[in-house]
Parts: structure tokens; C-alpha cells; sequence
């Protein structure tokens, strides 16, 4: 499996994987332009990508869709509450869906394509875990809390994308609203570094050796310090052998290859 997160922030989101078979594009928040470039910085062929799915309506995750679509060969995927916002969003659009429920498994491009629900302020919010050449990958951006079924999903992941999007002090002293950091800490909002640490010091798989820091905000955070925060926690459980990195606004990851330990 292949992996390259072309996008991670507030200001859009999507991420490449590609198994032997074919490949995915987990969201569309940026414009097709910026999507196809970063495709090409990556040296990765769109051609192959087969379905993009999606994991809530919320702009920074879709805004390319009425689009991309057109420019892609490729099948669009979101669970019904999911499809119905985007389509609310876009009503011009016409977009032609293949709907399916989460926790319901479904196979695509050579993917074993399992989702969970997660808390967060959207009509049906998820999860995935792709897995696909002896490899599980663990995805999840935008998610308030830890739920049981995010631990479950966690399971014998070889990689992880999880967010890791504020530090508490550094939102509470910026010029936001009251009502946005209210939201941004709530239970249906935003993961914090020590809240994705703690999760990670408690629930890293012995067979995860990859883990990507997502969604990390540019205002109210800082990529050394997401950084330090979970190596310390993953330090305290005994896992120095998993490597941590923090994806980007602005530029497309390495295009990482994940294989079976």
C-alpha cells in the first residue's frame, strides 16, 4: 500500500492511497486544480484513482467534488447522511453517489474498506480503515473524543492518520470566538495533542509503526510541539519504534510505502 496525504488543515483536506489494485482519494477540500498539481508534485497518477470517499460534509473535506468529479473516473462514496449534506451544499451538482452504511464493510480497488462513526459537529460523520496487501490504515481527522468504536478501528493498524489539532492554551489566547473554542473543545469537536496522545499511550498496536499527525491548526498550534507531545507519550509506553511525522497545509507528505512487519 501507498500513502500520501496531499493535504491536511483547516484549509482542505484530501489524501491519495493506493493499493496494487487501484487507488482512493480520502476527501476533496481543496480546489481540482490544487488537487491535480499536488497529485503531480507527488509523481502520482490520477488515472489510477477508482472512488473517493468521504468522511463529512463539512467544506474543507468536499469543496472540490462538483468538479473533481467530472475529472475523474472515479465513484463517489459517503455513508446516506453524509451524501444528503454534501447534496444540500450542492445542489447543482448531481452528484452520482453509491451510498453505504457505516459499519458495513465494502471492498474497492483492491481495498477491504471498513467505517466507523466518530463524534463530530455533522450529519454522520467517519471513519475508515483501509486495508489492503497485508496493511490496515487507520483514518481519522476530524473527531472530538475517543469513542469505543475509534479505539476498536485501531486494532492491528500498520499506519495511522489521526488529528491531532490543538493545543488548549495557545486556542484559549487566540482571537476566536468564545463560541468557536467552545466548539473546537467540545466532544463533537477537535481532538487535542494531548488527547490524541493519551489515546495513542493507551491504544497503539504493537504492529503500528507509522502515525500521521492531521488537521493541525496553523493558528492554534504548533507542528514541533504536536510532535513532542506524542513521542513523550508514546515514549512513556514503550514505543519508540513508531515513527511519528506532522502533515501539512501546504504540501504534499512523502508518498509513504506501508508493509507488513
Amino acid at each position: 500500500m501507498r500513502l500520501c496525504v496531499l493535504a491536511s488543515g483547516s484549509k482542505g483536506n484530501c489524501t491519495y492511497v493506493e493499493s496494487s489494485e487501484g487507488a482512493l482519494l480520502l476527501d476533496a477540500g481543496l480546489n481540482r486544480t490544487e488537487i491535480v498539481h499536488r497529485l503531480a508534485v507527488a509523481q502520482l497518477d490520477p488515472a489510477r484513482i477508482r472512488g473517493v470517499l468521504f468522511t463529512h460534509e463539512h467544506d474543507d473535506h468536499c469543496s472540490a467534488i462538483p468538479v473533481l468529479h467530472r475529472y475523474l473516473d472515479a465513484e463517489l462514496f459517503a455513508n446516506g447522511g453524509t451524501a444528503e449534506a454534501i447534496d444540500c451544499a450542492h445542489p447543482d451538482a448531481a452528484l452520482p453517489w453509491t451510498i453505504f452504511e457505516t459499519g458495513r464493510p465494502f471492498d474497492l480497488a483492491g481495498f477491504h474498506i471498513e467505517t466507523f462513526s466518530v463524534s463530530h459537529d455533522t450529519a454522520e460523520p467517519v471513519g475508515y480503515v483501509l486495508c489492503a496487501d497485508g496493511v490496515r490504515l487507520f483514518y481519522a481527522t476530524d473527531l472530538g473524543c475517543i469513542t469505543p468504536a475509534v479505539a476498536a478501528a485501531m486494532t492491528g493498524c500498520t499506519a495511522a492518520v489521526l488529528e491531532s489539532n490543538h493545543d488548549p492554551v495557545l486556542l484559549m489566547e487566540s482571537k476566536r470566538t468564545r463560541h468557536l473554542k467552545n466548539r473546537i473543545l467540545g466532544d463533537t469537536g477537535h481532538l487535542s495533542n494531548e488527547q490524541a496522545a493519551a489515546f495513542m499511550e493507551q491504544n497503539a498496536p504493537d504492529t503500528l509503526r507509522l502515525l500521521l499527525l492531521a488537521h493541525v491548526s496553523q493558528e492554534c498550534n504548533v507542528p514541533s510541539l504536536a510532535k513532542s507531545v506524542m513521542r513523550d507519550a508514546l515514549h512513556r509506553a514503550g514505543r519508540d519504534d513508531i515513527r511519528v511525522e506532522v502533515l501539512s497545509q501546504e504540501s504534499p507528505s512523502e508518498v509513504f510505502t506501508l508493509a507488513t512487519n
